[in-house]
């Protein structure tokens, strides 16, 4: 599993989850503690960390610390990962992917390759996705909470 944080003007490196799932416990400890909230405290007091409702993203550990080191979450709506501008940001990455020949041969050649187009992604990319957020989110209330065209 890869996690990746993404802002109008910059990216964190990608982090790798090796050897086991994703629990709260190493949410906190091998992203949010070494990755996530020194990211966040480049961006300034007005940036707003936004994360999915995965069970690890909402443990109270994981909310008491975010507290604790004064960070803004976004109130995000259930079932809603579409709306986060990194779901579309990994889409893309996807699609990069798909068009590599040869293929990957192995998790090594994939990981490689996942970390050059994360790295490779033009900013720009990332700043229309951010900016298409108001769009966005006027299309779900338009379409009371249903499926958009996002």
């Amino acid at each position: 599993m890869a996690w990746g944080g993404v802002s109008f003007n910059a990216r964190t490196e990608l982090v790798f989850i090796q050897n086991g799932t994703l629990n709260a416990h190493r949410y906190l400890t091998e992203v949010l503690e070494v990755h996530a909230v020194p990211f966040m405290m480049t961006l300034g007091e007005n940036a707003t960390f936004m994360h999915d409702n995965a069970r690890p993203h909402t443990a109270r550990m994981v909310n008491d610390y975010l507290d604790e080191v004064q960070i803004t979450r976004f109130v995000w709506p259930a079932r809603s990962p579409d709306l986060n501008p990194i779901e579309h940001v990994w889409d893309e990455i996807k699609r990069r992917l798909r068009k590599h020949v040869p293929a990957p041969r192995n998790s090594r050649e994939l990981r490689e390759m996942v970390v050059q187009e994360w790295n490779y992604l033009p900013q720009h990319v990332i700043q229309n996705l951010i900016r298409s957020m108001p769009r966005r989110l006027q299309a779900v209330i338009a379409a009371r909470g249903g499926n958009t065209r996002y």
